[in-house]
């Protein structure tokens, strides 16, 4: 099958890991996954990009054009992508009322089918007929590994034990203030805490089984990935209850859902450090490994061509 993944290019490293990582799980079942990045942040980027893209397609013809967000889905329909699927994250139902707007009079004129990423954000989105499916993981690459191993890679005190925010603190919808003043309760100075930035895909692994306990804190969420990676390398983690954090994380011992008060959230840390092994996460999220989702996925696009 000849697809094409449609997503904004604006981060560090280019196009979203998450995204790459879906398309690459897509050509190990043998499809043809092409990426067109929309560069250019703002609404001129957006824009501009429509008669790019229609350009690009009358070079080239795909069985589905897979959009990654709201934005990038609306130009992908401007520019005249069909038959069109779009993958709906958490900004894009949780954000601004007008984009929801959007988003209803888009999916209704253009959208063959909208895939959400959690229970929660489909409730949010307001779209009944939108396909649930959480994206995978590469449990390849998001495994467990030596503790020294990953110390060495991080460059983290071997001494200390490691609390890792596993955002960008500078992203206030992630709401680091509470992980800070959470990490502040504990007053334990043999504890560091870390953040996330810039940090490339490919060496996250290591700053998860580096870390002692994982932590998030976001004011809402979709279907974090960072969670789930986190799980499939076996970690502690912390977390609000937002997005599908409880339904990933369930019952699995060493993992903690914590409400939004900084003193109940530093008691599940202290909890975590408690817990003196590795969790079993990644057997609790063998659903969700990267091949069982492009599977899905797969199945989803056929269900259009037919």
């Amino acid at each position: 099958m000849e697809i094409l993944f449609v997503s904004s290019g604006n981060t560090k490293n280019g196009i979203s890991p998450i995204i790459h990582n879906q398309g690459t799980s897509l050509r190990k079942l043998g499809h043809d996954v092409s990426f067109f990045t929309i560069k250019g942040k703002g609404l001129k980027g957006y824009l501009r990009h429509i008669f790019i893209l229609r350009k690009f397609l009358k070079k080239k013809s795909y069985d589905v054009v897979h959009a990654h967000y709201s934005l990038s889905a609306m130009t992908a329909s401007l520019a005249g992508a069909r038959p069109l699927v779009v993958s709906l994250m958490g900004s894009d139902v949780k954000a601004s009322p007008l984009l929801s707007k959007l988003i209803k009079l888009f999916q209704t004129i253009f959208w063959k089918k909208v895939i959400v990423k959690s229970a929660d954000m489909k409730a949010s989105s307001k779209i009944t007929k939108a396909k649930i499916l959480p994206n995978g993981v590469d449990f390849e690459k998001f495994k467990p590994i030596s503790r020294g191993e990953a110390l060495e890679v991080t460059g983290w005190d071997p001494k200390k034990k490691h609390i890792l925010f596993a955002a960008n603190p500078k992203r206030p919808e992630k709401n680091f203030p509470l992980a800070e003043a959470a990490f502040e309760l504990l007053g334990d100075s043999g504890i560091e805490l870390h953040t996330l930035v810039d940090i490339p895909n490919e060496l996250m692994p290591h700053y998860f089984n580096a870390s002692d306990v994982i932590l998030l804190t976001s004011l809402w969420e979709g279907s974090p990935n960072v969670i789930k990676e986190a799980m499939a390398c076996n970690c502690k983690i912390v977390a609000v209850d937002v997005g599908d954090i409880k339904e990933v994380i369930a019952d699995t011992p060493g993992c903690f859902i914590s409400n939004f008060d900084s003193n109940t959230f530093s008691n599940q840390i202290r909890k975590a450090l408690e817990y003196t092994n590795k969790t079993t996460g990644r057997a609790k999220i063998a659903h969700l490994n990267a091949k069982v989702i492009a599977s899905k996925l797969t199945t989803i696009y056929n269900n259009i061509l037919n």
